[in-house]
């Protein structure tokens, strides 16, 4: 099996299939270069390129983007790799192991500085130690949350492989579900789902913003895709930095489109959601170097020779540094 079939393997579910456009429909000009973007989860942390295909932000940049949902960042890397995604949003543990291992992932922007993720668990589920013998879900093995938990598990002295049981369950929607059914004790959720679980009358055991440092949503591609075609990758983060502008400055459109695609009217979920993110999301999003010893802990137990790796060897800032530089960025963000 080549490695673009074995990349679209991990493709779980078309986006472009859900119904109706929040903007009027437009014929396709055949001009536009289509690429493809892995979007991560079915969550408000993947806004961003939900924004900039609704509001032809691609188009206007020459781009015919198709956003693919993908499951967890060790299958995204592999079809970055493969070929079948153009960029996407990889865990920077994942990035370095693959770059140890051969590959030739680069980070170029971080779209937020933390992790909007906790980790939602049973009334009974009180204490940390308390998770010891549980069942709990996340995405994937090697995905963001699944680093994020084992971290914070060993952080409170307990081992992530003995002392609990993993469960790989797609989408933050079907974690719930699995929470509420009881297949499992405790899940990872994102935001709205954790707001949703709470209503629910589950508790918050970790919230990941405050227990580990780690940024996120990232725009990672490949250095070969760098250097080939530069001017496509340039395209691509001027549409995700102008995707964030344009998030936030227009609640009501960003609300729509949030709605669309999680298939939730909830009002007070979306504009919770927009309260937290608009905070979040970085203007200028520079990929993050700093602050990584999470990072190089956990990449560090199954590759030591990390230790010796410096965080510019995964990163390339060069890209954000020329449109920041050019005026691009501040333009964007001057008010109107």
């Amino acid at each position: 099996m080549n490695m673009r079939r074995a990349g679209r393997i991990f493709w779980v579910v078309l986006l472009a299939g859900l119904a109706g456009s929040v903007l009027p429909a437009q014929g396709q000009d055949k001009s536009l270069k289509k690429i493809s973007w892995g979007v991560t989860s079915l969550s408000a942390s993947n806004w961003i390129p939900w924004i900039a295909k609704e509001a032809k932000i691609y188009e206007k940049h020459g781009l015919d983007v198709e956003l693919i949902l993908v499951k967890g960042s060790g299958q995204t890397s592999a079809a970055i790799l493969g070929g079948s995604l153009f960029a996407a949003p990889v865990a920077v543990p994942q990035v370095m192991m693959g770059n140890l291992g051969g590959a030739d992932l680069v980070n170029i922007a971080h779209t937020v500085p933390g992790v909007q993720s906790k980790l939602l668990v049973k009334q009974e589920i009180r204490r940390p130690e308390d998770i010891k013998g549980k069942r709990i879900a996340t995405s994937s093995l090697g995905s963001l949350g699944d680093f994020l938990f084992k971290y914070i598990i060993r952080k409170h002295g307990m081992d992530p492989i003995r002392d609990v049981t993993w469960l790989s369950i797609g989408t933050p929607g079907e974690r719930l579900q699995a929470l509420a059914a009881g297949r499992v004790d405790a899940a990872d959720l994102s935001h709205p789902d954790d707001a949703r679980g709470v209503r629910m009358g589950y508790r918050i055991l970790w919230d990941a913003r405050k227990e580990v440092v780690y940024p996120s949503m990232s725009v990672v591609t490949r250095r070969k895709t760098l250097q080939d075609d530069r001017d496509t990758v340039m395209r691509m983060l001027r549409s995700h930095i102008e995707g964030i502008a344009y998030f936030k400055t227009h609640k009501d459109f960003s609300i729509k489109v949030l709605s669309k695609y999680l298939r939730n009217n909830d009002q007070e979920l979306l504009e919770s959601s927009y309260e937290i993110f608009k905070q979040d999301f970085i203007s200028v999003p520079y990929p993050i170097m700093k602050g990584l010893e999470a990072t190089y802990e956990y990449v560090a137990a199954s590759r030591p020779e990390i230790r010796g790796r410096k965080p510019e060897e995964f990163m390339d800032p060069s890209l954000v540094a020329e449109l920041d530089k050019s005026g691009f960025i501040k333009k964007l963000n001057e008010p109107k």
